[in-house]
C-alpha cells in the first residue's frame, strides 16, 4: 500500500531555504488542512451522532487509542474535557501504546503490539455502551488496528482518525474519517499536517458531543472547573452579564456555589420563590 502520510515532500532543499521561506512554505501547507477536514464533515457528524447516543443510553464513554503523536493528540484532548465541561474524568479516556511514560518519551516497538491495546482498554472495563476511536496518521499501526478489531468482536463501536484513504484500520472502524492531507513538509513527519488534522477532528468530535449533551449553555463553559485565578475571573464575569450583578457580587456567587451553572440555577430559584410569594 503506497502511504501519502510517507510520499515525499512538495518542496526540495529545505536547508537552503531563508527562515521566511521556510514559515512561508510550512504555512502554506498547514491552510490545506482545514480544506481536507472540511470534506469530511458529514462524516465527522455521524460518528459524533453516534457517540452522542451511546453516551445518552447508557452512561456510555469514549475512549481514544494511539501511538506516538497520535496518542498523544487523544490523551490531550481526553485531559481537557473536565477542566472545560466539567465532566468525571472518565467520560473521555485517552490512551496511549507503551502507557503514560510514553506522553513524554517514546517507547520502543510499543506500537507494534497486536494484543496490548486490548488489554488496555480491558483495564476499564470496556463494553458495547463505549465508542473508541483510533487515531492513527498512517492508518497501519498495529496497535491501533488489532484495538478496534478486537472492539468489533466484542461488539463496540469503532471510529478511526487516519491520513491514508484505504489504509488497513479503516476496515475496522464503523465510523472511518480519512482526512487526506498530502506529503509532509518534512517528509514522513506526521507530527505536522497530519498532526493538525487530527487536532482539529478531536476538537470538532468532543467539543460536538459536550454541547449536545448539555455541558454549554449559550456559547458559555457554564460547567468549567474552577481550577485557577482566570476560570474563576471567566466564571465571575458570565455571572454578571447573565445576572446583571456586579463582579463582587458574581464572584462571591460563584464560590459560594462553585460553578457557573449552580450559581445561575440558584439565582433562578430565588426569582422563582419570590414571585410566588
Amino acid at each position: 500500500m503506497e502511504k501519502i502520510t510517507e510520499a515525499a515532500s512538495n518542496y526540495r532543499h529545505l536547508e537552503q531555504m531563508s527562515t521566511h521561506e521556510l514559515l512561508t512554505n510550512i504555512n502554506r501547507e498547514d491552510q490545506k488542512v482545514a480544506e481536507a477536514v472540511q470534506l469530511l464533515i458529514p462524516r465527522i457528524e455521524r460518528l459524533v451522532d453516534a457517540i452522542v447516543e451511546k453516551m445518552k443510553a447508557g452512561g456510555g464513554r469514549l475512549f481514544y487509542i494511539g501511538a506516538g503523536t497520535s496518542g498523544r493528540l487523544g490523551i490531550l484532548d481526553a485531559s481537557e474535557c473536565p477542566p472545560t465541561f466539567g465532566v468525571p474524568d472518565d467520560w473521555v479516556i485517552g490512551l496511549i501504546a507503551g502507557g503514560d511514560s510514553a506522553i513524554r518519551k517514546a517507547v520502543e516497538f510499543a506500537e507494534d503490539s497486536q494484543e496490548q491495546a486490548w488489554k488496555d482498554l480491558s483495564q476499564y472495563f470496556v463494553n458495547p455502551q463505549d465508542v473508541v476511536i483510533g487515531i492513527a496518521a498512517s492508518g497501519t499501526t498495529p496497535y491501533v488496528i488489532h484495538g478496534l478489531k478486537d472492539c468489533q468482536q466484542n461488539e463496540i463501536l469503532t471510529g478511526c482518525i487516519t491520513c491514508n484513504p484505504g489504509a488497513p484500520l479503516v476496515q475496522y472502524a464503523d465510523h472511518p474519517i480519512e482526512v487526506v492531507v498530502g506529503p509532509e513538509f518534512v517528509t514522513g513527519s506526521t507530527r505536522m499536517k497530519a498532526g493538525t488534522a487530527q487536532k482539529l477532528v478531536l476538537n470538532m468530535i468532543s467539543t460536538s458531543v459536550m454541547i449536545k449533551l448539555g455541558r454549554v449553555l449559550d456559547n458559555k463553559m457554564v460547567d468549567m472547573q474552577l481550577s485557577n485565578n482566570k476560570l474563576v475571573d471567566r466564571g465571575t464575569k458570565i455571572l454578571m452579564n447573565a445576572l446583571q450583578i456586579d463582579y463582587e457580587t458574581a464572584h462571591s456567587e460563584l464560590l459560594k456555589y462553585g460553578s457557573v451553572r449552580k450559581a445561575m440555577e440558584a439565582h433562578q430559584n430565588t426569582d422563582t420563590n419570590e414571585l410566588d410569594n
